[in-house]
């Protein structure tokens, strides 16, 4: 298994820097996901960090986890409650798709609370083309 751990500070710039970061990771294994699933990768990655940097008080980790043809990544902040589903509405421009995406594009998603001091979310996906 091969791991990745960054710090982030959920300024601005910090989406670029989990790009970078992502793109690393994926490149640098030994099997990397064909082009189509990189990207569903990166976009469940920009979702889950957004979300924390949107929703939640940091301080923000990302880990990504890789255990053969599966993928973990996992967003922590420092917010107690868990993801909350909302409609997607494309007319108020007010989003509500994120975390239905994130559902749609990865195997199994968990959410984890660590008592007082804030919650992991962890998207398991799958890095072989569909």
């Amino acid at each position: 298994m091969r791991s990745g751990r960054w710090h982030l500070t959920g300024l601005k710039g910090t989406m670029g820097l989990v790009r970078e970061h992502a793109r690393a990771f994926l490149d640098d294994g030994t099997d990397a996901p064909a082009a189509t699933v990189a990207r569903e990768v990166l976009l469940v990655i920009a979702e889950l960090v957004s979300n924390a940097v949107r929703h939640a008080p940091g301080p923000y980790v990302l880990q990504l986890s890789q255990d053969g043809a599966r993928l973990l990544i996992s967003v922590s902040d420092g917010g107690t409650s868990g993801p909350v589903p909302r409609p997607p509405d494309p007319s108020a421009g007010g989003g509500g798709f994120g975390w239905h995406l994130v559902q749609r594009l990865s195997e199994r998603v968990d959410v984890v609370a660590h008592a007082e001091s804030g919650k992991t979310v962890t998207a398991t996906v799958v890095l072989l083309a569909r």
